[in-house]
């Protein structure tokens, strides 16, 4: 078990700060680029409904272990886009904050979900609906690990739409935190099951979310579905999983 944990949890997340490190993401995190990746196409331009969920290493030290992910939507017709994020400061569900596909503090985000058209329709009321009825809303509910934090919200919302079948990356250190008090629970895409001792250790086993093992917050796993290696800092190795 030991040998286990070394091969499985300490070398990747070694890995992941060496890597973090050569990227020379300075100190000065707060004056740096959050620009538009130019993925989203202006919203006036698009008149079709649109999801996203993106994900980037957070800030500064951090960013060795874990990512931040991001809801945005637009319903059809709309001429904006509309930014959901969960946030450590001000009020926790902070609303255009940011760019819609801007990179966090200076890091490129990932697609980890997209929808578009009816099928970004049919989502975007019940999503809206989880996000004003999430518990974690108060000034000082936030925790950085092992949650309620920015994975935790997004986690959430995407449970009241499993049909979307979307999966944060194994790094999003907080989604298996048991944001309703559920310590065992279908998975988020209600095709397998969860037990989670209150974030800091657990068990998930399911077709979309795969095999995933988690100790202090660090997940390591397979994904069957779509081959993948799941591993802490590094996150998925494989098949793209959007």
């Amino acid at each position: 078990m030991l040998i286990l944990f070394v091969i499985l949890w300490l070398v990747p997340i070694g890995i992941a700060a060496a890597l973090h490190q050569r990227q020379g993401i300075g100190t000065a995190w707060a004056a740096a680029d959050r620009s538009s990746i130019g993925h989203l196409p202006p919203a006036g331009e698009h008149p079709g409904a649109i999801v996203r969920v993106f994900a980037a290493p957070t800030v500064r030290w951090r960013g060795i272990f874990a990512v931040h992910t991001w809801i945005v939507v637009k319903p059809e017709g709309a001429a904006d886009y509309t930014r959901y994020d969960y946030t450590a400061w001000g009020e926790p569900i902070r609303v255009n904050g940011f760019v819609p596909d801007g990179r966090w503090f200076g890091r490129a985000p990932e697609i980890v979900f997209a929808a578009d058209g009816d099928a970004a329709a049919a989502l975007i009321p019940r999503m809206r609906a989880a996000i004003a009825a999430y518990p974690w809303r108060e000034r000082g509910d936030y925790r950085v690990w092992p949650g309620p934090n920015s994975n935790t919200f997004v986690a959430a919302v995407l449970e009241a739409v499993p049909e979307a079948q979307a999966v944060l990356p194994p790094n999003a250190i907080g989604k298996d935190y048991p944001h309703d008090g559920w310590w065992l629970r279908r998975t988020g895409s209600g095709t397998g099951l969860r037990l989670s001792l209150g974030g800091y250790a657990g068990v998930t086993l399911g077709w979309i979310e795969g095999i995933e093992v988690n100790i202090l917050g660090g997940v390591a796993g397979i994904d069957l579905r779509r081959p993948a290696v799941k591993l802490p800092g590094l996150g998925r190795i494989g098949m793209a999983q959007a």
